[in-house]
């Protein structure tokens, strides 16, 4: 099968594409032949052996975690899904391939396309659980670091359904995007928290870092010194500052849950993703270069 492999931690340049072995599903395994799939700032720091506490590495690896994609067999035992069908999920296998085993998935909504349902599993199921983690509750203020990329949006756009004022810090050029989506935008950088202070004079309630840039002592400091709801997802010097490092959920059910919801709403059109662009499978090495440099406005997805 078409695939992207690496047999090394390092840069672009140790991606391969070429073939690779299809995929056999055991006993309880789907196999899905992968029309979409979703690239993730962990997809590189995957690449250079950076993750490994969270997603150890066996080479040759297929990089991805995220897809969208036709049930193409199933192992014994498999209750939850039969050929044919359209799902969107995660795989356990490497979703930058042609065919991939897969992990917790849910049913793709007919109205949603390919390329919105590969981008909905990493997003929606990170922003969710930091939002249950800080436990903010409707009639609350949160301060979003990095508000406009993919995490973040999503999690401004759950946040503000659910009644809670969303402070979120992005470049100038995103703050009519923030805006589009309920939150109140401020510029990052020098006096941020002057400006947070000046858009939320009632105060913040908590803190969600999805941009990892420094931001938390000015966080602690805008919640009186306490870091006990402050979360990040990008920061690796949380412990220092004491602050809640979250790098991945554990509940599979709620995994599940999540993750059929969300498409529920992406299908509505009462959640969306950004996607920035769309490329064939054999450019993964640059697309990863594209999400390792930051720039990209939205999703990027791949198609083999």
């Amino acid at each position: 099968m078409e695939a992207i492999v690496y047999e090394t931690f390092g840069g672009p340049e140790v991606l391969r594409h070429g073939q690779a072995e299809k995929p056999e599903p055991g006993a309880g395994e789907v196999r899905v032949r992968v029309v979409t799939a979703g690239v993730n700032p962990v997809d590189y720091k995957r690449r250079y052996g950076l993750v490994e506490e969270f997603y150890p590495t066996t080479f040759p690896a297929v990089p991805g975690l995220e897809f969208a994609g036709i049930v193409d067999a199933v192992g014994d035992g498999v209750t939850h899904a039969v050929v044919g069908d359209e799902v969107l999920g995660w795989t356990t296998t490497g979703a930058y391939a042609e065919y991939a085993l897969a992990g917790h998935i849910a049913a793709k909504p007919a109205g949603l396309s390919w390329e919105r349902a590969a981008s909905l599993p990493v997003a929606g199921e990170t922003a969710q659980r930091v939002l249950d983690l800080l436990r903010v509750k409707d009639g609350e203020v949160l301060l979003l670091h990095g508000a406009a990329g993919v995490v973040g949006s999503v999690a401004v756009q759950l946040a503000v359904a659910a009644g809670i004022t969303v402070v979120g810090t992005a470049s100038e050029a995103n703050h009519a995007y923030l805006r589009s989506l309920g939150a109140i935008p401020v510029l990052y950088g020098d006096g941020l928290a002057e400006r947070v202070r000046a858009a939320a004079p009632q105060g913040v309630d908590a803190v969600f870092d999805a941009a990892g840039q420094g931001v938390l002592p000015y966080s602690i400091e805008l919640l009186g010194g306490s870091a006990d709801r402050v979360v990040t997802i990008a920061d690796p010097n949380a412990a220092d500052h004491g602050v809640v490092f979250s790098g991945g959920g554990t509940d599979p059910e709620a995994v599940r849950a999540g993750l059929a919801e969300h498409a529920r709403l992406a299908a509505e059109g009462r959640l969306d993703v950004r996607i920035a662009d769309v490329f064939p499978l054999a450019d993964a090495a640059k697309v990863q270069e594209l999400s390792e440099a930051g720039h990209a406005r939205g999703k990027l997805i791949l198609k083999p």
